[in-house]
């Protein structure tokens, strides 16, 4: 289990590994506010290490 209270998965970034991320992806100052980064580049993550079709990712991804 990660520090922030959700179960690690397999082909998910690490909290050492999303430290080292987070600093670098620009945060939105306008318009509607955007889901949790670390869920996105979790499921871009999954889809580059698996080559599952976007559609076919698990909901827990976003949409």
């Amino acid at each position: 289990m990660g520090d922030h209270g959700v179960v690690l998965r397999r082909n998910e970034l690490t909290d050492q590994q999303w430290e080292l991320l987070a600093p670098l992806i620009p945060r939105a100052v306008t318009g509607r506010p955007r889901v949790d980064d670390r869920q996105v580049i979790n499921g871009m993550v999954r889809k580059i290490r698996t080559g599952i079709t976007w559609r076919d990712l698990p909901e827990r991804y976003g949409r």
